[in-house]
């Protein structure tokens, strides 16, 4: 072997190394910044956490009125507040359940503002069709009542967090009314 082709080998040794060792140092520095990363998405999600946030309750349901289409049952939802600012409701979602199953939902799109560090009472109208009337004749029975499950979502739209979800349940006996109730 000449010299020359010994040399042109040992820079191909050189460069294959310092290629090799450059990946590494690559590698090194991924990792580096993936760590620094990380923490810096927990330090936020910390933070966020520690925000107060809007808090809800929903009332019991009760039985509002009846029309030629529908039974309307009604719950109020209060949600208060702790900003001194008003803040935006997105929308607020319902499920009315009875029996496992699905009775009546909805959407009630841009129901209003939460009031500046105080507290909003929003009245949740639920309308059952009669349709579905028929299929609870099994759980009303012989004591006139209807065991249900009403899942509420509202949806607020806080400046630095964004749009977020606060979830509600709530679950319970509604007596139905009587003709007595109905007609006096």
């Amino acid at each position: 072997m000449s010299a020359a082709e010994e040399g042109g080998r040992r820079q191909e040794a050189a460069v294959t190394t310092t290629g090799e060792g450059g990946e590494e140092e690559r590698r090194e520095e991924r990792s580096l910044v993936a760590g620094l990363v990380d923490r810096a998405k927990g330090f936020v999600a910390e933070k966020i956490a520690q925000i107060p946030k809007p808090d809800a309750t929903l009332d019991r349901v009760s039985f509002k009125g009846v029309s030629r289409e529908c039974i309307t049952l009604h719950s109020y939802v209060d949600v208060t507040n702790p900003y001194s600012h008003r803040i935006p409701i997105c929308e607020l979602t319902y499920t009315f359940k009875s029996g496992g199953k699905a009775i009546a939902s909805g959407t009630m799109a841009d129901p209003g503002w939460i009031a500046a560090s105080g507290e909003t009472k929003l009245e949740l109208p639920v309308k059952v069709p009669y349709d579905f009337i028929v299929s609870l004749i099994k759980d009303v029975g012989g004591d006139w009542d209807i065991d249900y499950v009403l899942e509420v979502g509202i949806t607020v739209d806080l400046p630095v967090v964004g749009s977020f979800t606060i979830p509600l349940a709530t679950e319970g006996e509604m007596n139905l009314p009587t003709f007595r109730d109905l007609l006096f």
